[in-house]
């Protein structure tokens, strides 16, 4: 078979990325939510090789409004695949098939592939193919993605359509015809270009992008203008709002002609919907789920699993062994200190806590894959949309407790460009897996027994949040109006483990590289400054050795004195933080001995770095932690994402303000009314700041005043 080129297009939750991965053996992430797939995707089919595969972002149109429709249609457009399978979600055939017209249009022969099928035989209904494939003029295959039957099937009806005539196209009201055969004649002149139904129908929707593509002179804009104006006067309507009603009714008479609808009534899905985004019962339900994942993860992972990997694996099997065998074969005391107190230690303090990192991506992915995240956004839709973002904002704030770069990434889904950049602030603000292990670190030892003290933090993420969209929405770079979200709610289904564990394996792989390079590397810079003294003397660091690491620490520590955690130690695992959030763990296994074994009561050490935190001073430290910068490979993602230098520089330092300021609250409150201290002079300005706080929370709505003008 010669070369050929299919490319996968449907709406958000079709099934498409997953159908991808059946196709190409491709380990591509999927998720159930709308946004997932961002740029397009490549592979091989499995059966033959001369095949290519192009997974396009998920769209519910070919209209330029958001970024992802832009990718899948300039695509489509300028490369011309040789076929597009288009992928069906049978249970809202009206929703998916109204890209289906737009397609059709695009002369590339369509084969609709129909999935969830049966999902629409529980629910009763009876859908004809035959009729349907009569009336929408393209070969139809029926697919189940989930438990990857009809594959094959689909394959073969590629190949037989792929050479065989033209794509046919819906034909509109005569007399929206006629307005297109007049662009068609007088200004799309060339009837052999491939695209001239395309271009005729989107210069009625004056669609800038066409227009400015075929570079129309002064005449035929006149023209498209004279054309315009009279199908407005004709159907009270633009050439946009003309044919989107166009294309729904034809697709409504479609399915109103091959569909059966029983009378079984609600579907398991629309059952449990009631209760899971029920108006009062979601968010505490919401709330329930999250505090229970972080309970199994902290209590029951997080105690005897971790114990088990930190205290027996890392400190005994593979830290003492390896001591003792390089103490038999004479290595030099200073080799031995590297390779044991900052390799091992170092990395594996790090990577002691992966059971519990493990353990919040399994559940992450469960929540993804049986489409309750999607409903989460949903839910939370209702609160974002106060502070000036809509519920697609959840996506990339929820996508980042696995990472903050995806997260931050995620956020080219969201249309408007004062949503996008506000999203892009705060989406590192929840606990990421990196994060997760101070938590677990702080859990382990100064909160011990504490398991609370994680999805506190999960849920201080979610009002750091709604504090900054309260507080931004206000300021005149944010101001203006929420763009509607538009979202399909999947059916509920039995989860697929092959493709959880997949999900999962994914993120804590990239967890695992990213502690042996990056930290790695850290840990072995941390050891020397910890182990050579100002004078540059090798001494195996104690409480009395007056290493570097000691020096910088006492020079950086003042700057967070008025947090709570001014030590040294606090100081130095903080600053280091900035490049990536899992050497604030490392640099306390090195330092400390903590994460090689936490209940050691004899460390010296231990004991010190302990003794260094109260509750209070503990939680701002967390606090702090969370919300600033998160690590470089963030700040990248953010400068790449924002696409200008002083927008990058806002987002930075307003990320480090506010992290300064919440913690600055948390400990000076804390202090007097927890610890029972007086009043300071820090005291007293973390009043001020929290009366501005005040302030710029309940101070007029710009957007409000200008909505009732």
């Amino acid at each position: 078979m010669s070369k050929m080129t299919i490319a996968l297009a449907g709406n958000p939750n079709s099934g498409k990325t997953t159908l991808f991965n059946l196709l190409t053996g491709s380990n591509q992430y999927v998720g159930n939510w709308p946004g997932v797939t961002i740029e397009r995707k490549e592979g091989y089919y499995l059966k033959d090789k001369e095949i290519k595969i192009v997974d396009l972002p998920g769209i519910y149109s070919l209209s330029p409004y958001s970024p992802e429709e832009v990718v899948s249609r300039d695509f489509l457009i300028d490369e011309k695949p040789d076929l597009i399978i288009n992928i069906v979600d049978a249970t809202n055939l009206e929703r998916n098939l109204y890209l289906t017209t737009q397609l059709m249009e695009l002369n590339i022969p369509v084969v609709i592939a129909l999935n969830m099928m049966d999902i629409v035989e529980k629910t009763g209904l009876k859908l004809d193919i035959k009729s349907l494939k009569k009336y929408m003029k393209c070969e139809v295959a029926t697919v189940s993605a989930l438990k990857g039957t009809g594959i094959d099937e689909l394959m073969q009806i590629c190949i037989d359509r792929v050479n065989r005539g033209k794509q046919e196209y819906v034909i509109f009201d005569e007399n929206v015809e006629s307005k297109l055969n007049e662009i068609r004649d007088k200004i799309v002149i060339e009837e052999t270009d491939n695209d001239y139904r395309w271009n005729s129908i989107k210069l009625l929707e004056n669609d800038k992008k066409i227009i400015e593509k075929l570079g129309l002179n002064e005449k035929d804009r006149v023209e498209l203008e004279r054309v315009q104006k009279e199908l407005f006067e004709e159907f009270e309507d633009d050439g946009e709002g003309v044919i989107t009603n166009e294309r729904y009714n034809f697709v409504s008479s479609v399915v109103e002609k091959s569909l059966t609808k029983s009378n079984k009534g609600e579907s398991a899905s629309d059952k449990i919907d009631k209760i899971l985004t029920n108006r009062i019962l979601a968010f505490p339900i919401f709330i329930l789920i999250m505090t229970g994942i972080y309970y199994v993860a902290m209590k029951i992972v997080g105690g005897p699993v971790t114990d088990w990997v930190n205290e027996v694996f890392f400190a005994e099997i593979i830290g003492e062994n390896t001591r003792n065998f390089l103490m038999s074969v004479d290595t030099a005391p200073w080799l031995v200190s590297l390779i044991v107190d900052g390799i091992i230690n170092g990395v594996g303090s790090v990577l002691g806590f992966l059971p519990v990192i493990a353990a919040l991506y399994l559940f992450i992915a469960l929540l993804e894959d049986i489409g309750y995240m999607s409903r989460i956004a949903f839910i939370l839709d209702r609160i974002f949309r106060r502070l000036g973002l809509s519920g697609k904002s959840f996506i990339p704030i929820i996508m980042g407790m696995g990472c903050s770069v995806p997260g931050i990434m995620a956020t080219r889904t969201i249309e408007s460009e004062k949503d996008r950049r506000m999203t892009i602030i705060v989406a590192s603000f929840m606990p990421c897996g990196a994060k997760t292990e101070i938590i677990a670190l702080l859990t382990a030892s100064v909160f011990a027994g504490k398991w609370w003290f994680a999805p506190l933090c999960y849920f201080a993420g979610i009002l750091a949040v709604i504090i900054s969209g309260l507080i931004l929405k206000k300021t005149s770079m944010f101001v203006g109006d929420t763009t509607p979200f538009v979202m399909e709610l999947p059916s509920y289904h039995a989860p697929k483990f092959s493709n959880i564990f997949k999900v999962t394996w994914t993120r804590i792989k990239s967890f695992i590289i990213k502690a042996g390079t990056i930290i790695l590397v850290a840990t072995v810079v941390l050891w020397f400054l910890m182990n050579f003294s100002l004078t540059g003397e090798f001494h195996e660091f104690s409480g009395s050795s007056h290493s570097i690491l000691e020096g910088i620490g006492k020079v950086i520590s003042p700057i967070f004195t008025p947090l709570g955690f001014g030590n040294w130690l606090a100081a130095v695992s903080t600053v280091v933080g900035l490049v990536a959030k899992e050497l604030v763990v490392s640099t306390y296994g090195l330092v400390a001995g903590i994460g090689a074994d936490l209940t050691a009561e004899s460390a010296d050490m231990i004991n010190y770095a302990n003794l260094a935190f109260t509750s209070v001073s503990a939680l701002s430290f967390m606090i702090f932690n969370q919300l600033s910068i998160p690590c470089f490979a963030a700040i990248g993602a953010i400068k790449n994402e924002m696409k200008d230098t002083k927008w990058t520089l806002f987002a930075l330092g307003y990320q480090i303000v506010f992290a300064y300021c919440i913690s600055l609250m948390i400990y000076q409150f804390g202090r007097v009314i927890v610890l029972g201290d007086g009043f300071n002079i820090w005291t007293y300005i973390s009043i001020g700041v929290a009366l501005i706080f005040i302030y710029l929370l309940f101070k007029p709505d710009p957007n409000k005043s200008k909505s009732k003008e």
